[in-house]
C-alpha cells in the first residue's frame, strides 16, 4: 500500500498461520497470509469452501488465535493478548454481522439494537436514543418500534447492521451476510453497509460465496488452500450511491 499514511492502516498481518489438530492429525487452514487494510475500506474475502476465509476473519476479529504471525490491529499487537484482553477487544472495538442475523424475535428493531449498547454500560434512555439513531442511518427509523418478527430479511439484516455499529467500533465483520436473502435485498444491505463504511469512516470485512456482490466492495481477496491469490479491485463496480447518507453523520460515543 505505497503512499499509505501509517496511522490509516487498521489491520497489519505478516505470515499468518493456523492449522486445526484432531488427535495426531493436523489440517493446515492458514500458510502465510500477509495483508494490511487501510480506514474506510470495504475488503471482501472470497474463495471456496476450506480456502480459510472464515478463519481469517475469526482471526481478526479476535475469536481465534494464530498459531503463529504477527497481526497488528488499530496499532495494538493483539497476538500478545489473553482470552480476556482479546475479550475486551472484541467488545469494545469490533462489530459483528453474522449470516443468521442472530436478532431477538420477541423484541422491537429499536430494542434488538439496544441490547448491544445495555452490554456496554450506556443507560437505557441514552441506549434507545441511540438505538433510533442508527436505527435512521439504515433507512429503518419508521421500523423502530416494529417486532423484528414483522420485517422482511432485507431489514432484519439492516437491524443487525444498525447493532454492530452500537459502541462505535472501528471494525465491522461480516460472515456471509448474504446468505439468508435474495439478490435484491442483499445487494441493497451491502451498498448500504459501503455507504456507512465510507462515511462513518469504518473498515468493513466481509465474507462471502455470493459472486453476485462482489462489485459492491472496495477490494477483493480471494484465498485458496489457505493463501491469498489475487488482490484487486472488483470487475465493473457499481455507480456511487453518494447522498445516501449525510456528509457528517450522527456523532455517538462509544
Amino acid at each position: 500500500m505505497k503512499g499509505t499514511v501509517m496511522e490509516d492502516i487498521i489491520v497489519r498481518a505478516a505470515g499468518l498461520r493456523k492449522a486445526y489438530r484432531n488427535g495426531t492429525l493436523t489440517s493446515p487452514v492458514l500458510q502465510g497470509i500477509d495483508l494490511e487494510i487501510t480506514r474506510g475500506e470495504c475488503l471482501f474475502l472470497a474463495g471456496p469452501s476450506g480456502s480459510g476465509k472464515t478463519t481469517l476473519l475469526s482471526i481478526l476479529g479476535c475469536v481465534l488465535s494464530p498459531d503463529t504471525g504477527m497481526l497488528q490491529i488499530l496499532g495494538e499487537d493483539v497476538t500478545r493478548y489473553s482470552s480476556t484482553e482479546q475479550a475486551r477487544f472484541r467488545r469494545e472495538k469490533v462489530g459483528f454481522v453474522f449470516q443468521r442475523f442472530h436478532l431477538f424475535d420477541a423484541l422491537t428493531s429499536v430494542e434488538n439494537v439496544r441490547v448491544a449498547f445495555e452490554l456496554l454500560g450506556i443507560p437505557a434512555a441514552e441506549a434507545t436514543q441511540k438505538s433510533r439513531e442508527l436505527l435512521g442511518l439504515v433507512g429503518l427509523s419508521d421500523k423502530a418500534d416494529s417486532r423484528v418478527t414483522r420485517l422482511s430479511m432485507g431489514q432484519r439484516q439492516r437491524v443487525a447492521l444498525a447493532r454492530a455499529l452500537a459502541g462505535n467500533p472501528e471494525l465491522i465483520l461480516a460472515d456471509e451476510p448474504t446468505a439468508s436473502l435474495d439478490a435484491e435485498a442483499g445487494l441493497s444491505a451491502m451498498q448500504i453497509l459501503k455507504d456507512l463504511c465510507h462515511s462513518l469512516h469504518k473498515t468493513v470485512i466481509v465474507v462471502t460465496h455470493d459472486s453476485r456482490i462482489l462489485p459492491i466492495a472496495d477490494r477483493i481477496l480471494k484465498l485458496a488452500d489457505g493463501r491469498i491469490v489475487s488482490d484487486r479491485p472488483p470487475e465493473n463496480p457499481p455507480g456511487s450511491h453518494a447522498g445516501l447518507f449525510p456528509a457528517n453523520p450522527v456523532r455517538r460515543s462509544a
